[in-house]
């Protein structure tokens, strides 16, 4: 382990030692804050129950995945294409975000069904943007020198695309990406709680409902998992495409 990973998980211990330190010395009810201790217990104890769940939130979480990448990545690549095409869709594209997603996941219920389309929507909302608005400034960050040189030599567009616009546009495609699945996880679970029969966000608000706070934070605890786990797939994929980065 390196310097900033030792440092990292040292503070994550101290933090962690400070909760069950607290909760301990006052006496706080398990139904209101559980110790860490309890929660690491609890999550291990109940993977049985968990482990379901959270195999169909992972499934909504990279369907959405799947779904933003088949849609933000052209849609990226026409509004660079054709900037007035870009001028038209920005507002679009921003009133997305700014809508509150948990006002769209009633409406998205209703549409689609209680489901695993309508999560896998909700996630496609928040992946797609910080994707395509990543891998759109990407490509318009190109150095003008090169791409005067590539239409000096007469390249058309999709080769000048493949050969420059596309690996120039990698490093922030990805960081776009990064953001997008370490947040899709939020777009499955709303959708959950608001209505569904399985998955993480449905365990949290039933586990809820019947006081089981430790259960609901080992919930949280896996979904953060998995949040890490897109986390660093994404990272792995990068280093190993991105070649000339390192």
């Amino acid at each position: 382990m390196n310097r900033a990973g030792f440092s990292a998980a040292a503070l994550v211990c101290l933090l962690l030692g400070i909760w069950e330190g607290a909760v301990r010395i006052w006496e706080i009810p398990v139904f209101i804050l559980p110790p860490p201790s309890q929660i690491g217990w609890t999550a291990i104890v109940k993977a049985p129950l968990i482990l379901p769940h959270a195999a169909v939130t992972g499934a909504e979480i990279c369907l959405g995945v799947l779904l933003a990448l088949a849609t933000a990545v052209p849609l990226a690549v026409a509004m660079f294409a054709k900037p007035m095409l870009e001028k038209a869709l920005s507002p679009f594209l921003v009133a997305s975000q700014a809508i509150p997603v948990f006002a769209l996941a009633p409406l998205l219920v209703i549409w689609l069904g209680y489901g695993i389309a309508s999560k896998v929507f909700m996630a496609w909302i928040i992946i797609f943007f910080p994707i395509t608005v990543s891998l759109l400034q990407g490509l318009k960050s190109c150095d003008p020198e090169y791409r005067t040189l590539f239409t000096l030599m007469g390249s058309p567009f999709f080769k000048t695309l493949a050969l420059l616009y596309w690996p120039w546009a990698l490093p922030q495609f990805f960081a776009g990406l990064r953001v997008g699945v370490s947040v899709a996880t939020i777009g499955a679970v709303i959708g959950e709680w608001v209505g569904a029969q399985q998955g993480l966000g449905f365990l949290m608000i039933q586990s809820n409902a019947r006081l089981q706070t430790p259960l609901v934070f080992a919930a949280i605890l896996w979904l953060a998992a998995m949040g890490l786990f897109l986390w660093g797939l994404v990272g792995m994929l990068e280093k190993q495409i991105i070649t000339w980065k390192s």
